[in-house]
């Protein structure tokens, strides 16, 4: 991992130093820590000393010591050389005698000549493999994060189903009686939001507020409209389920809604469209608050206990 990571910013580096070296009129990019070369050759003499050697599609003659070098598409000649690190993406490798790598020799798709007296300290290795390890982290680590947000989203939405429940049941009933509506609604506010902060932004006095809009009000809007969404699909698992009593406090449509939403989210924006229509619904439902307008009532209302004779 830790030799995956050095490759990586390795190329990163490249590319924003890709630019420039190229506008260089010898095909060379110097600094006092890092030479790079594209589409042309360098050389670091004996004697000469550089952090990082990077060289894309050329050779590259090292003699002096570099701490890693780093070649794709070309050529790494160490004649005598004293390196850290050596990586070679689809080249060729000529460890000569003298040369020492006090690190490892990464390649992918490239061979590796080594002569005699030529020392390697660690261990040559593909970068495949590298690869293959570095996406089992972050499959891993995907998972992990993935549990975690389902877990965070119930207890969000157990406590949003205990102090929000009217609320909640207000906002379902629109995504019911009025998808198209809460669809529209949605949309709407993934638009005018950053229109806003941009004509607050624009003046200093405006400024404070459009941060706070654009950090604080829009995400917690768009995450309570997604545990709305969420609660509203646990819902109507449970009827159709065939679950008739309802709950005031929609404490296991707020579990059950998760779980789904976090299953279903796996497909590509699902989620997205979850977001929306829970936005959507809780905008409205809002906007008729405010404006003193009716809202919708809950389509199902809870059961009440039976009376005891």
């Amino acid at each position: 991992m830790k030799h995956f990571l050095a490759i990586t910013s390795s190329l990163l580096l490249l590319l924003i130093l890709a630019a420039p070296a190229v506008l260089a009129q010898d095909g060379q990019a110097y600094t006092d820590h890092l030479l790079v070369s594209i589409n042309g050759d360098l050389a670091v003499p004996a004697g000469d000393r550089v952090d990082d050697v990077i060289v894309v599609n050329g050779a590259a003659l090292i003699e002096g010591d570099a701490d890693t070098v780093t070649v794709v598409n070309g050529t790494a000649t160490l004649r005598g050389a004293t390196v850290e690190t050596l990586t070679i993406v689809n080249g060729t490798a000529n460890l000569e005698a003298g040369t020492t790598v006090s690190g490892d020799v990464i390649e992918l798709n490239s061979t590796i000549a080594r002569a005699e007296g030529a020392t390697i300290s660690g261990t040559t290795r593909s970068l495949a493999e590298n690869l293959a390890g570095f996406a089992l982290f972050l499959g891993f680590a995907a998972i992990v994060f993935w549990i975690g947000a389902i877990i965070a989203g119930l207890v969000a939405g157990l406590a949003l189903a205990a102090f929000g429940a009217r609320q909640v049941r207000t906002s379902e009933a629109i995504i019911s009686a009025e998808p198209v509506k809460a669809f529209l609604a949605g949309l709407a506010m993934l638009i005018i939001p950053p229109l806003v902060v941009v004509l607050l932004a624009i003046t200093l006095i405006g400024l404070p507020l459009a941060l706070s809009i654009l950090f604080f009000v829009w995400p917690t809007l768009a995450f309570i409209g997604y545990l709305v969404a969420a609660i509203w699909l646990g819902d109507w698992v449970l009827r159709t389920a065939g679950r008739r009593q309802v709950a005031e406090r929609p404490y296991l449509a707020s579990v059950v809604g998760m779980i789904v939403a976090g299953v279903l989210g796996l497909i590509p924006l699902v989620s997205a469209v979850i977001s929306i229509f829970g936005l959507g619904a809780v905008t409205v439902a809002g906007w008729r608050t405010f404006t003193g307008g009716s809202t919708q009532r809950p389509s199902f209302q809870p059961t009440p206990a039976p009376v005891q004779g």
